[in-house]
């Protein structure tokens, strides 16, 4: 527990050290959709990573998305090898809980996904969502491909014109490359936790101003 303390994400060193395999096993297919969560994926489609606070609610929004092909929950964009997520919450591993997304291009574009995205959660709050308070709900993009990068700089650019116009704070969304940073399947109750448990938590929630991306693409 934080008592009070800001969150502060820990150095590699100070990290925790992890281990070499998993400590776990994940159901093999997606309950709603029915397709496979560790692939193969079809030919042609893409993948995307987003955080934006607690990933059972976040996950949700995804897989009802037409053209999302899948989705699974993990930890990304920190430092412990297999990360349990006991150890995502104490704060000492510096991953974000994070949601994976398998989509079909010529069915939905990857900057429709960041309009949900940016609009479902407030991107402004640092290591927090809601009531949701540490290092693992911070906002994050990590990026596959030079034109995700492009597109992900681009609207947080336009939605923070909007948001300033409408009051809000800076965002503080981290856009790095997915590269590097592994995604680490979070553990099978996690997985469409709020398909299994339709009353279930679900902590986040947006800011209530429209992205203005997701129409056509963004320019680059």
């Amino acid at each position: 527990m934080l008592f009070g303390r800001t969150p502060v994400l820990p150095t590699p060193d100070q990290a925790l050290k992890g281990r070499p395999e998993p400590t776990y096993t994940v159901p093999e297919r997606h309950t709603v959709l029915d397709t496979p969560l560790l692939g193969p994926y079809p030919e042609g489609y893409e993948t995307a990573d987003f955080g934006l606070g607690c990933f059972w609610g976040a996950e949700r929004k995804f897989w009802q998305t037409d053209g999302v092909w899948t989705t699974l929950v993990g930890y990304q964009g920190g430092h412990t090898l297999h990360p349990t997520y006991e150890e995502v919450c104490s704060g000492l591993t510096g991953h974000t809980e994070a949601v994976r997304v398998v989509f079909d291009p010529s069915k939905v574009s990857y900057e429709t996904l960041l309009k949900l995205f940016w609009e479902s959660h407030n991107p402004t709050q640092g290591f927090r969502q809601g009531n949701d308070v540490g290092t693992q709900y911070r906002s994050a993009i990590y990026t596959h491909t030079p034109a995700q990068a492009t597109a992900a700089e681009s609207s947080r650019t336009r939605y923070q014109e909007v948001l300033t116009g409408s009051g809000h704070g800076t965002i503080t969304t981290e856009i790095l490359p997915a590269e590097g940073r592994e995604f680490f399947v979070a553990e099978g109750y996690h997985q469409q936790y709020l398909d299994k448990n339709p009353a279930g938590y679900c902590g986040i929630g947006g800011t209530g101003v429209s992205c203005p991306v997701g129409v056509a693409k963004a320019d680059g």
